[in-house]
């Protein structure tokens, strides 16, 4: 044991102050971002908003994600990365605080697209500090640092939410929303400051390829989009099989998706360390990486056992542990001939637009085709993504025999 746990402990050695910095910032404003998800409890139980409207003010948030993203790339290229996290944190704590004043909904489908605006233009400026701040060899494991911080910081988020609510009211979580970014802010100023913080790959580029001419991310992002596609159906569709078809608890639902969380936890680092090693390429295992997330749905549709829910999240569980992290030391390497912040910018668009039709193509799909078919159907898109996947393994592989 004592053994497992220095080795452990040996998978983070390396990864600079900065990054250790960044985590702790993302984690803070992830756990701050607690009203998202009770934003449709809100909607319904306080606001007395109807399913269709918040269907209609989720569309809008998702909307206000892809244009934030966009334009966070668009800005960290003008202006740099310190800028925009600095403005976008302070300014979404701001807007969380005013947004528990809207109370109409054309005003909140409004104001969820400002927030989400201005709260995505701080992702891509994140990746191209994380770029900045890790050595090139380190790179994929910086990247599964931050997802560390995102992961404990949903995970601590809900918990905290629900007693925010029980104690303070719906009032209370955009309060401490709000503040917990201007907290953020005041972090970032005082340990990523240019003047402090040290670039350990800071990449200029005197004539930059366009994300536009670039085949390979095009491939890349078909495929991403399909894994986001079919991922973010383990958040939406998936309890209500759990519920309607096997008859879970909501406790058991929560503990069925808490594996998810504490695999990744206990297991992601050390993979990734290994993965890094080993002779596979980062193509190829965003392919193996997205396989296993299409057969986890391959998988249910064969027995009626409850067991196998627990085989699905594992095998879910650990293609999200490796596409996550080596998709985005990918966009990371090959934005270097490039304008970084475009890069990182359609890297989150592809999984911005994954939750704006994901979610409610799931949806519309269960109740059209009922919860079998459209597991199959998520099984054909995965195969597609797959496929573009295997594309990209091809044309990366002939690429670097032409250089």
């Amino acid at each position: 044991m004592k053994k497992l746990y220095f080795n452990y402990l040996n998978t983070f050695k390396g990864l600079s102050n900065e990054v250790w910095w960044l985590s702790l910032i993302t984690l803070i404003n992830r756990a701050g971002t607690m009203v998202i998800p009770f934003l449709s409890l809100y909607l319904t139980k306080s606001l007395n908003f109807t399913l269709k409207d918040v269907g209609w003010i989720m569309t809008c948030f998702g909307l206000g994600s892809v244009l934030g993203s966009w334009l966070g790339g668009k800005l960290t290229d003008k202006i740099g990365f310190y800028k925009v996290m600095k403005t976008s944190l302070f300014l979404t704590g701001v807007l969380f605080i005013a947004l528990q004043f809207v109370n109409t909904f054309a005003g909140f489908c409004l104001g969820i697209f400002l927030v989400m605006l201005v709260a995505d233009t701080f992702r891509p400026a994140m990746f191209v500090a994380l770029s900045t701040y890790s050595k090139p060899e380190n790179k994929t494991r910086s990247v599964t640092l931050i997802r560390l911080a995102i992961n404990l910081g949903f995970s601590a988020g809900p918990a905290v939410g629900g007693l925010i609510i029980t104690s303070l009211d719906y009032s209370g979580l955009f309060w401490v929303d709000g503040v917990t970014c201007i907290l953020a802010t005041v972090l970032l100023v005082n340990v990523l400051n240019p003047k402090k913080a040290k670039a350990l790959d800071e990449t200029k580029v005197e004539n930059p390829q366009s994300v536009f001419s670039d085949k390979a991310f095009w491939v890349f992002f078909v495929g991403m989009f399909v894994f986001g596609f079919i991922f973010l159906q383990y958040f939406s569709t998936m309890p209500l099989y759990y519920k309607d078809v096997h008859h879970l608890t909501e406790l058991e639902i929560g503990l069925l998706m808490g594996l998810n969380g504490f695999f990744i936890f206990l297991l992601e680092m050390p993979l990734i360390k290994w993965l890094e090693e080993s002779k596979y390429t980062k193509e190829f295992l965003m392919f193996f990486g997205l396989l296993l997330t299409g057969l986890s749905f391959v998988v249910i549709n064969l027995t009626g056992w409850v067991g196998i829910l627990i085989v699905g999240m594992l095998l879910m569980t650990i293609g999200e542990m490796i596409a996550f992290p080596f998709s985005n030391a990918f966009v990371m390497e090959r934005a270097k001939k490039g304008n970084q912040g475009e890069y990182m910018a359609y890297y989150s668009i592809a999984f911005s637009m994954s939750h704006i039709f994901g979610h409610n193509s799931g949806m519309q799909l269960i109740d059209n085709i009922g919860f079998d078919n459209t597991w199959n159907f998520m099984i054909v898109l995965s195969t597609i993504g797959v496929l573009f996947l295997l594309m990209l393994v091809r044309i990366v592989k002939r690429e670097k025999v032409i250089a």
